[in-house]
C-alpha cells in the first residue's frame, strides 16, 4: 500500500489529556476478566488512563486532536432519572459497564440510565476553531451536556458514529461533559444485533445470544476544525475509466464550497480535480493498481477546501476495485475487477471475554482479520454488528473481502413504524460512515427473519442508496422462518454442518450465508468450563482438522463448479461465550486447527475458482442407463430392486423387468437447477434418492429435504462423472459390494472404504436399456 497512510494515522499523538475526573469517586481499578490471554486484559496492554489511543477515523484525517478516553465518573439512576448529584463510582472508557474492562462489571437492564462525567480543557493552539466533540459509537439513546447546557439532540443508534459542535458551549477554561445513555436492549424495538440482558459473568447456556453492551463501546475524542469544513469522503472506484469518484460532504456553510481532491501514491500524485462540496468530482487514476485479497494496494486521498487561508484539509485512502455479478459459464457469480473468485469467509461476531463488543487493543482489533488471513481465507462476514473504522482499515489493508450485516431488531418481535424508521435511518447512516471502505463489498440486510420485514423494498432502498455494492436481502432464508425479498444480487442459504447447496437462479449469484459449526473444546479456555456447545462436535483436533478441510475441499469439488455455489461463510472464527464451535478458542490464545491444511485447503479452493469452467450437462428429458466404471465391473449398471438400488450385470439377453428397472429419465435437479436427478423409467414420479446414507428408489414428499436428497451434482471424473448429494458436497453416489451408498472417502462407516473409492464413484452415462 502507499507508504503516506500508515503515518498519516499512527503518528497522530494525544495533544491534550485534560483535567481528570472528579475525585469524589473511589480510586478505579480493573475486574477480573472471565477469560485473559495476550490480546486481553493486560494492564500493560490496555492502559488505564489511555486506552485505544489510535486515531479513529483512518478514512478522514486530520492532525490535531485529543483523545478523552480513559477514567471517567460513573452512575447508574433509574431510566427517568435526572442527573445524579454524585457520580459514586469510575469506569474505564470505551468499555461498556457489563465488560471487564470498564471496571464495573454489571448487568445493565431496560431499568437504568447511564451517567458518565468527565472534565476537559482545550488546548490554546486550537484558539479561534470550532471544537467537534465525536463519538465512535454509543448504545444507545446519548445526551450531551457541556458545561450545563445540552448539545443539540439525543442521539439515537448503537452502531453509528456521531458528533457535536460544542464551541458555543465552551468556557475557556476547565469544561465538564456530561453524559447521560439509555439503552434498553431486547425490551425496545431498536437494533440489538445478538446482545441480550443477561448476567455478565460465565453461567451455562446453550444460546447463540450474548452478553450485552451499553452505554459508550467506542472512542470518545475532541476535534478542531475550520468554521466550515469537511464532514466525509463519499468515493467510488470506476475501473471502466479509471476514474475515482468523490463526493465531499461539508458542514458549517461548505455546500458550494470550492474543493480539491488529489490521490497519490507514494508521496507523488497520480491524478486530481477540483469541484464543489456536495458535487461528484472525477479524480483520474492512470493505470490503476487493482486493490484485491492478494494485493490490497490503497492510494492516499486528500481533500482541501479552496476557499482561503486556514481553509480545511483532510486525508484517507481508497482503492480501485469493482464489484458486481455476471454471468460465468452460465452461472451467476459476483465478480472482483471482472474475474469470478470464489469468497470464503468466516462468520465474524466480533465480540471479547474482556471487553464484550470493544476490542482490548487494536492490535486485538486486527488480529482476528489477521488470523482469517494466515487460515487463508479471503472474506469475513462481519455479523450483525458494525465494527469501528479501525476494523474496517485494518480490512481494507490486509486485503478482506467484508460482507456487513446491518444489525437486527430482536427475533421474537414484529418491528413498529417507530421501530422500523429508527432502523432504516441507522443503516443510512452505517452506509454512510463506510461507503469508502475498498474491502466492504456486500450488504447483508437482514439475518434468518430476525425482525425482518419488507425484504424486497429494503433491499432496493440499499442498492439505491449504495449502488457500488452488492445486496443480499436476507441471510437464511432458508432457514428459521425467513422470507425471500426475492430481489438484491445473492440468494443466501444457511446449512449446518452443510455445506450443501443454495439453489442457483437465473438472476442471483448463490452464496452460503453460514455453515459449520463444527465444535471442540478446549479445557482451560472454556468461558464457562463444560458448558460449551457447537452443532457438531469433534472427539479430537485430528478430526477438526479432517472434518474442516473435507467441508472444504467438498466446495471445491462439488458445490462450486457443480452446484453453481459463489461463497460461503463458515461458522465460526472464534468461539464465543458457550459457542465453542470457533476455529480459536474465545481468549484466542488457542488457534484449534491446523493452520497450514486449512490455509492450503482454501487456497486450492480459491485457485479453482479461476478457472471454474461450464458444469457438465447431461440430456435432461432423455432415459439413460448409468454403467460402472470400476475394473471388472464395467458390466454392471445402477438399478433398483424391492425400492432398494444396487448394480448389476445388464446386457442384450437381459429381461425386460431388469432393462427398465436399469433406465432413468434425467431431469433438472428438484433442489438446484445445474444439477439432476433420476427417474424411475418403470415408477413414475420415484427418484434415486439417498436416505440415512442407503441409495433408493423412492416417491416424493415435495419436502425440500427430499428434493435434497434427491439431487445429485456432477463433476467430471476420470472415464466417466462422478455425482455427489447436492446437500453433502464430498459425499458421492458409490457402489460396494453391489449395493449403492452415499459415502465420503475415509469416513467412519463400512461403505466409506478408500479402498478404489474414486473408481466407485466414478459412472458412465449411457444410452437407455429401456426406450
Amino acid at each position: 500500500m502507499a507508504a503516506a497512510v500508515v503515518p498519516a494515522l499512527a503518528a497522530t499523538t494525544l495533544l491534550v489529556s485534560g483535567a481528570g475526573p472528579s475525585h469524589a469517586a473511589p480510586a478505579w481499578e480493573p475486574k477480573p476478566s472471565p477469560m485473559t490471554g495476550p490480546l486481553t486484559n493486560q494492564a500493560h496492554r490496555v492502559p488505564v488512563d489511555d486506552p485505544l489511543p489510535e486515531y479513529p477515523r483512518p478514512q478522514l484525517t486530520r492532525p490535531d486532536w485529543a483523545d478523552l478516553n480513559g477514567i471517567w465518573d460513573f452512575a447508574v439512576t433509574s431510566r427517568d432519572a435526572g442527573q445524579p448529584a454524585t457520580f459514586g463510582e469510575r469506569i474505564r472508557v470505551p468499555f461498556v459497564p457489563e465488560s471487564a474492562l470498564s471496571g464495573i462489571q454489571r448487568k445493565i437492564t431496560q431499568n437504568d440510565k447511564l451517567w458518565y462525567k468527565r472534565a476537559f480543557t482545550v488546548p490554546s493552539g486550537w484558539s479561534g476553531r470550532h471544537i467537534q466533540l465525536n463519538f465512535g459509537a454509543s448504545d444507545w439513546e446519548t445526551t450531551v451536556w457541556v458545561n450545563g447546557r445540552q448539545a443539540g439532540d439525543a442521539h439515537r443508534g448503537g452502531y453509528d458514529s456521531f458528533s457535536y459542535d460544542i464551541t458555543s458551549l465552551l468556557n475557556g477554561g476547565t469544561n465538564t461533559i456530561v453524559i447521560s445513555v439509555y439503552d434498553p436492549t431486547e425490551t425496545g424495538g431498536q437494533a440489538i444485533g445478538k446482545q441480550r440482558i443477561q448476567d455478565v459473568t460465565p453461567h451455562p447456556g446453550k444460546s447463540i445470544v450474548y452478553t450485552a453492551s451499553s452505554g459508550i463501546w467506542q472512542t470518545v475524542w475532541l476535534e478542531p476544525t475550520a468554521a466550515s469544513h469537511i464532514t466525509r469522503l463519499d468515493m467510488v472506484p470506476r475501473l471502466e475509466d479509471n476514474t475515482l469518484r468523490v463526493t465531499v460532504r461539508g458542514a458549517g456553510g461548505a455546500d458550494g464550497t470550492g474543493v480539491k481532491v488529489t490521490v497519490s501514491s507514494g508521496g507523488t500524485a497520480v491524478g486530481s480535480a477540483t469541484g464543489t462540496v456536495g458535487d461528484e468530482l472525477s479524480v483520474p487514476v492512470p493505470n490503476a493498481r487493482l486493490w484485491t485479497p492478494e494485493d490490497p494496494f490503497l492510494y492516499d486521498v486528500t481533500a482541501e477546501l479552496t476557499g482561503g487561508a486556514g481553509a480545511d484539509k483532510v486525508g484517507g485512502y481508497t482503492g480501485m476495485r469493482s464489484i458486481a455479478v455476471k454471468d460465468v459459464g452460465g452461472v451467476r457469480r459476483p465478480v472482483l475487477n471482472g474475474n469470478f473468485v470464489f469468497q470464503t469467509g468466516t462468520l465474524d461476531q466480533g465480540y471479547w471475554p474482556d471487553g464484550i463488543y470493544t476490542a482490548p487493543t487494536d492490535e486485538a482489533l486486527k488480529y482476528d482479520l489477521q488470523k482469517h488471513k494466515d487460515l487463508g481465507f479471503n472474506m469475513v462476514r462481519k455479523h450483525i454488528k458494525v465494527e469501528p473504522q479501525r476494523w474496517f482499515y485494518w480490512a481494507d489493508r490486509l486485503g478482506l473481502l467484508v460482507w456487513q450485516d446491518m444489525p437486527s431488531m430482536d427475533s421474537g418481535k414484529t418491528p413498529d413504524s417507530a421501530a422500523r424508521a429508527q432502523w432504516e435511518s441507522e443503516y443510512r447512516a452505517i452506509i454512510d460512515q463506510h461507503r469508502s471502505s475498498p474491502s466492504l463489498i456486500q450488504w447483508v440486510d437482514q439475518n434468518e427473519g430476525w425482525g425482518q420485514y419488507d425484504q424486497a423494498r429494503i433491499a432496493d432502498m440499499v442498492k439505491a442508496y449504495d449502488p457500488s455494492r452488492l445486496v443480499d436481502n436476507m441471510s437464511g432464508v432458508n432457514c428459521c422462518a425467513a422470507k425471500d425479498g426475492g430481489n438484491g444480487d445473492v440468494i443466501d442459504n444457511h446449512n449446518y454442518v452443510g455445506p450443501g447447496n443454495t439453489p442457483t437462479e437465473p438472476v442471483r449469484a448463490s452464496v452460503l450465508g453460514e455453515y459449520g459449526g463444527l465444535g471442540y473444546r478446549v479445557p482451560g479456555h472454556e468461558w464457562y468450563p463444560g458448558g460449551g456447545f457447537s452443532y457438531e462436535d469433534q472427539p479430537t483436533t485430528a478430526a477438526l482438522n479432517d472434518r474442516l478441510v473435507g467441508l472444504l475441499d467438498g466446495i471445491r469439488e462439488n458445490t462450486m463448479p457443480a452446484g453453481g455455489l459463489s461463497a460461503s461463510v463458515y461458522t465460526q472464527i472464534t468461539d464465543v461465550e458457550n459457542e465453542a464451535n470457533g476455529l480459536m478458542s474465545y481468549d484466542r490464545q488457542v488457534v484449534k486447527v491446523d493452520q497450514a491444511r486449512v490455509r492450503a485447503a482454501n487456497q486450492a479452493l480459491i485457485a479453482a475458482s479461476r478457472s471454474v469452467g461450464a458444469a457438465v450437462k447431461l440430456p435432461v428429458g432423455q432415459n439413460v442407463s448409468i454403467r460402472v466404471t470400476t475394473p471388472g465391473y464395467t458390466d454392471r449398471y445402477i438399478r433398483h430392486y424391492d425400492g432398494l438400488g444396487f448394480t448389476e450385470v445388464v446386457d442384450a439377453a437381459s429381461g425386460d423387468l431388469l432393462k427398465k428397472d436399469a433406465t432413468w429419465t434425467v431431469r433438472q435437479g428438484l433442489a438446484n437447477k445445474l444439477c439432476y436427478s433420476f427417474e424411475s423409467r418403470n415408477y413414475p414420479g420415484e427418484y434415486l434418492r439417498h436416505r440415512e446414507f442407503r441409495v433408493r428408489r423412492e416417491a416424493g414428499d415435495n419436502s425440500t429435504g427430499y428434493k435434497e436428497d434427491a439431487t445429485w451434482c456432477p463433476v467430471q471424473g476420470s472415464g466417466g462423472v462422478r455425482m455427489s448429494a447436492a446437500n453433502f458436497p464430498g459425499q458421492y453416489l458409490r457402489h460396494i459390494n453391489a449395493e449403492l451408498w452415499l459415502a465420503q472417502s475415509g469416513g467412519g462407516h463400512a461403505w466409506d472404504n478408500p479402498a478404489s473409492f474414486t473408481e466407485d464413484t466414478t459412472w458412465a452415462i449411457e444410452p437407455p436399456w429401456a426406450p
